[in-house]
């Protein structure tokens, strides 16, 4: 292993849930306003992880009043407060680049129903 790579395994985070490609996630990144800072949720479907140590990002899509807004969030940023994966869809491709060119019922994903079995007892 390499210094480069040393030293990223160092500043890689373990607290955040698996990101994948479909998934609905609300991120909760910090924000600096002149000598305050706050925290500001971005809601959107995930349509690329790029992978790497701790270089690694994900795109989040989100349409907002009508106009399609992307953002790249760093995966192992000190910005980045916590990630929720609000819900899971099956899809068959790494890039879902073709979300951008549909709208309302077309840009649909096949959500993943995750049943819990109750105990017993």
């Amino acid at each position: 292993m390499n210094n480069i790579e040393q030293i990223e395994k160092e500043q890689m985070r373990t607290d955040l849930p698996e990101v994948r490609t479909g998934d609905t996630v609300r991120v909760y990144s910090k924000f600096r306003e002149g000598a305050k800072e706050r925290v500001q949720p971005y809601e959107g479907v995930v349509i690329r992880v790029k992978r790497g140590l701790a270089r690694g990002t994900f795109t989040v899509r989100k349409v907002s009043y009508g106009i399609g807004v992307e953002r790249i969030f760093p995966i192992h940023s000190p910005n980045l407060v916590k990630i929720e994966v609000l819900k899971r869809a099956r899809v068959r491709r790494s890039r879902i680049y073709f979300l951008r060119e549909r709208s309302g019922k077309a840009a649909r994903l096949k959500e993943i129903r995750e049943y819990q079995t109750k105990k017993k007892s």
